[in-house]
């Protein structure tokens, strides 16, 4: 069946636009001869497109082409903006699902002041609500390598003030002159059984 001419550049013609911007055709847009009908109320089968319209028509849904590579292409009668609507529903629950977490670092040095420490404990903590493992470290310059008690001393501060949202995977550790500390993020689910327990 041969498709209709288009329009000469310049002019606007809303049925291309629209198809260009459907992620599958539907309904008028279905121009092939016959189509392999699936659906709920259906009965499977070929149908020429017209009688898969009508068909479609008659339960007020629409005719919506999902696979078009096949011979001849299926088509399937829904309820084609409730199916788009499930679909990116679902696209999003996945998207979620796959979340990589990352490793964010927070460097501090022998000489770390309150107020820098509580500035980056808190960006820790954002950090860490996101579902990211934090790895901290003390940074050693010199003979700063000296003090690194001290640094163990802040390391441990941040690892309890940090007790309800993430757990240490290991003690503080020294490697060069550099001295890490990782959290790993507590699960909503821990932290929501204590919330109860409390609570009761």
């Amino acid at each position: 069946m041969a498709y209709p001419p288009r329009p000469p550049r310049g002019n606007f013609d809303p049925r291309f636009r629209r198809e260009q911007q459907q992620e599958h055709r539907t309904n008028h847009m279905i121009r092939v001869p016959q189509v392999r009908l699936v659906g709920e109320n259906v009965e499977v089968g070929v149908y020429s497109t017209q009688e898969a319209l009508r068909i479609a028509q008659a339960q007020e849904l629409d005719l919506v082409e999902i696979s078009p590579q096949a011979d001849p292409p299926v088509c399937k009668v829904i309820d084609y903006n409730k199916f788009l609507y499930d679909k990116k529903k679902k696209e999003k629950e996945m998207k979620a699902k796959a979340k990589v977490s990352e490793v964010k670092e927070i460097r501090f040095t022998p000489n770390t002041d309150d107020h820098d420490f509580e500035f980056k404990t808190k960006h820790a903590e954002g950090f860490l609500k996101d579902g990211n493992k934090v790895k901290a470290y003390v940074q050693f310059k010199g003979r700063a390598i000296q003090f690194k008690e001290r640094g163990e001393l802040i390391l441990l501060k941040f690892a309890e003030r940090l007790a309800e949202m993430g757990q240490p995977e290991a003690l503080p550790k020294l490697e060069g002159k550099r001295m890490f500390l990782m959290l790993a993020p507590k699960s909503q689910k821990k932290k929501t059984d204590k919330t109860d327990k409390a609570q009761s």
